[in-house]
């Protein structure tokens, strides 16, 4: 279970106030290492919900890596401000009581807005986690511009095939990639190492970077 707050390590204030207005372009997006191109930034992100209704958020993890170095991870518990479903409580092991006085999104949003902003967001089956974060953004009448992102669940069907399946704990267990399954921090760490071994086999993944639209 993730814990309601981790102290950051390797990110400075200074990273967070040049990431709330940045605007990445090409150059910013790559760099080269090892005889290929690699992307500069990128944010690993996962989320949990309360429940099926997917538009809020119990708990959220990202990893920073920036020229091949993980910066940090981070994991907070959310304080949904609606109810739980025993189905997904029993998926993450987050209940009710566990966020009673965590942070709101709002007001996590100060912090996660800036470091999701500041690089390409990876997260496995974005779909789902973009879906997410879109409309609890919209529910709290927050306006967020798209956000630039990769899935790694596509690019693994891609790049590494092969394997039984492409759920996250399937590909980790293959590839020797520790994990705590639905604990945000740990599965935001895990697609980041993801993200790392599918750029290391010489992919490029300049096509397989989209915008996701945060207003419906």
């Amino acid at each position: 279970m993730p814990c309601k707050a981790e102290e950051k390590s390797g990110l400075s204030p200074a990273d967070d106030e040049n990431a709330a207005g940045r605007k990445m372009n090409r150059k910013d997006v790559y760099f080269f290492m090892g005889g290929q191109y690699k992307m500069s930034r990128f944010v690993a992100f996962d989320v949990e919900t309360p429940n099926t209704f997917h538009s809020r958020i119990c708990a959220v993890g990202l990893t920073v890596v920036e020229n091949g170095k993980v910066l940090d991870t981070v994991s907070f518990l959310v304080n949904p401000e609606t109810d739980f479903s025993w189905a997904n409580t029993r998926i993450h092991g987050i209940s009710e009581y566990d966020v009673l006085y965590a942070p709101t999104f709002p007001e996590l949003w100060r912090e996660l807005g800036p470091l999701l902003r500041s690089g390409v967001v990876a997260a496995h089956n974005a779909a789902f986690d973009m879906r997410v974060l879109r409309e609890t953004l919209n529910s709290y009448e927050i306006y967020e511009p798209p956000l630039s992102g990769v899935c790694t669940l596509r690019l693994s069907r891609k790049f590494l095939p092969g394997s039984p399946n492409y759920r996250l704990d399937t590909l980790c267990g293959r590839y020797g990639i520790p994990l705590r399954h639905h604990d945000a921090g740990s599965d935001s760490a895990a697609c980041a190492e993801l993200l790392a071994l599918i750029e290391g086999s010489g992919a490029n993944l300049s096509s397989y970077i989209k915008n996701y639209p945060m207003q419906e």
